[in-house]
Formats: C-alpha cells, structure tokens, sequence
C-alpha cells in the first residue's frame, strides 16, 4: 500500500520550490504608498506653519526635503545601488519634511544639507537602506544637529500672532529691547524670542505649595495663553506649533492604518499624568498638564516619531511599554533636565531598546516551555 501511495505522490522538483524570506502573504501595499500616506498627513501642519511664520517656511520644508533625496541618490551612487530604485519609494522625501518640521524658520542654508548626510548616510544607509536602521532618522539628524550647531536651532523668531501688540505676557518670551522694536513696528522680522519651554525653564522653581508656588506659572499656563499654544500662536519649530493641524494628521494616519494608535495615545498620555500630578502636588515646579501637551515637538514625536514601523515594537504590548517610557523620560528631561525638551532624546533612547522590548513582549509558540 506505501509503494502504490508513494507512486501516486509527485514532489514538486528543485525548479518550483521558492526560497523566500517572512512574510509569505502581502497586504497590497507598498512602501511608495506607505510613504505617500504620511506625506498626506503631514500636509496640515505644513499648511499651518507656512500660515503661521510666512512663504520661507514653505521653502525650508521643500529644500530640506530635496537635500535628503540629494543625499540618499548619491550615496546609492557610491554604494553602486540602483538609485532611482532607492528614492523612488519616497522615504528619503519622508524623512526631509520630518527633519524640516524639527528646524525652526530661521536655520541657515548650510544646516539642512548637514542634516540630511546626518539622517541619511548616517542614520539610515549604513545600517543597510530603509527596513534595518534602529534609530529614526530624522531625530537622529535633529539631535546631532543641536549638540554641533546650538545657535542656529535654538534661534526662534514668533508666529503671525505673536507680532501683534496685544499678544499677552510678552515679558515671558521677548526682551525689552524687542518688545520696543515690536511696539515701534521697525524691524519686526529680525525679532527672537523664547518658546514656552524655553520660558518655563526660566522662572525659578518653588517647591510645596505656597501662595507664591501655586502662582509661580500662572502667567505661562493661563486659559488665554494655552488656548493660544493650541492654534500655534507661540514660538517653536515648524511642525510642533499647530496641534489641531498635528490631530488631524493623527487621524489620517489611523485611517490609512499606518500607525499603532496606541503609541501617541499612551505616550500624551503619560507626559500628562506625570506632569500634572507634579502641579497638583508641587504646582511651583511644572506647569498644568495641557501647557506640556500642547508646547514642545510632544505632539509631533509622538504621531510622526515614535510610530515609525522600522524603530517601534511589533507587539502591543510591546509598543505600550515603548510610548510609556518616552513619556516618563520626556517629563523627566522637561522637569528636571537642563534642556527645555526631551521628547527627541527619550525617544531615540527607547528606539535603543526596541530589541529588548520585543524579545521580552514577544508571543510565546504553544506549547513553549521557559528554560529554568
């Protein structure tokens, strides 16, 4: 019976066998419109921050873009890479107008292309092209360009709004030799101020809960001004200003099922708790909870950043573990550290721990028995 059944059996030969690497089953989708979804959601905030700083920031965005698709063609060219192959899928693009939304309207000429060697060459194509980098790109190129050039990324310049004279608590965020040229009208373009952040480390902290400690940030963290830091009406970096502009991106990029909604959810989420807790408890050394939220590149590392496929876990929980510990390490920088953020730092902290999370977060096979 074995002989007859063995003799029915055809084997497929050697020519018809596949040797593939995982995964076996394709969605449909493609890298060109992964990335194409993300640049559609990017598409509001760009909007916003060409309405809130002017024609230049349209221009930084766009020439920041074109220098990292500069830079990823001529690393193919020297890596003898098929180069229209590489930046045909937009990822390089991507990471341009990702970096560019981390610059603020004033960066000189020369830091952009700085950047994108940084993102691209350093960042991305020696640890192998797109899929194999452990760190985002983008905020690899934001941090190494805020250790070498502070100066020209942290020269902040206001928002349309913040030009006009009944903007309230200028003393926070201008000079008296600028609130006197804004007040003159003469020279308003070449004005800097601080951003919230930036004014929040500022104000001396005081601990318990004093009347003085309870109105230490009263100024900063009133209704009026963060409903102002809501509509982008404050000073900051062309894609942290505008939240409504950064939610409807959020939305986007769920609709398109791009994103692991619970990474920007948890990571808000825990900056909110922790530093409302610290106001509740000590209200003279942190203000509210929405002041954080709503000022910094929070929003923006935790829709645009943190959910990047290639550096966040592919694990649930393994992605709550991620976004929980950026939000701990991002409150703890803005509350204790020197620096005024620490979103970018926490995050490309955990993208270090990524393989530990998904090995300690991974599914069991069944059936696995755990070596003693």
């Amino acid at each position: 019976m074995s002989d007859v059944v063995n003799d029915n059996i055809k084997l497929p030969t050697g020519e018809k066998l596949v040797l593939s690497s995982s995964p076996h089953l394709s969605s449909g989708s493609s890298l060109r419109k992964i990335m194409g979804g993300v640049l559609l959601a990017l598409v509001p905030q760009i909007a916003a921050s060409v309405w809130l700083f002017g024609i230049k920031a349209l221009f930084i965005i766009v020439y920041t873009a074109v220098c990292c698709v500069a830079a990823e063609a001529l690393w193919c060219k020297l890596a003898d890479k098929d180069v229209w192959r590489n930046i045909s899928d937009c990822s390089a693009c991507v990471t341009g107008v990702l970096l560019a939304m981390c610059l603020p309207v004033t960066v000189p000429l020369y830091v952009p292309p700085l950047g994108a060697v940084l993102a691209i060459w350093l960042a991305k194509q020696v640890y192998g092209g797109i899929g194999n980098n452990p760190f985002n790109p983008a905020l690899v190129a934001r941090v190494g360009l805020l250790i070498a050039l502070p100066a020209a990324m942290t020269l902040w310049t206001p928002s349309r709004g913040m030009k006009q004279m009944d903007y309230p608590e200028k003393q926070l965020f201008y000079t008296a030799e600028n609130i006197q040229k804004i007040s003159n009208k003469e020279n308003v373009d070449g004005v800097s101020c601080a951003t919230p952040l930036g004014a929040m480390k500022n104000i001396e902290k005081i601990p318990g809960r004093s009347e003085d400690a309870v109105n230490n940030f009263a100024d900063l963290d009133s209704w009026e001004m963060i409903a102002r830091y809501a509509i982008g009406d404050r000073a900051g970096c062309l894609g942290e200003t505008c939240a409504p502009a950064l939610i409807l991106g959020f939305f986007i990029l769920v609709a398109l099922n791009l994103i692991n909604w619970k990474v920007p959810v948890i990571f808000v989420g825990t900056v909110a708790f922790i530093t409302g807790m610290v106001n509740i408890i000590c209200p003279g050394i942190s203000p509210n909870a929405l002041f954080h939220v709503l000022n910094g590149g929070l929003l923006l590392g935790a829709i645009f950043m943190a959910t990047d496929m290639v550096t966040s876990p592919i694990t649930g929980r393994g992605c709550a573990v991620f976004a929980c510990g950026c939000g701990i390490l991002t409150s703890v920088i803005r509350l204790w550290g020197n620096y005024p953020e620490g979103v970018s730092f926490a995050i490309l902290f955990m993208n270090a721990l990524v393989p530990l999370i998904d090995r300690w977060c991974g599914k069991r096979p069944f059936g696995y028995v755990a070596k003693r």
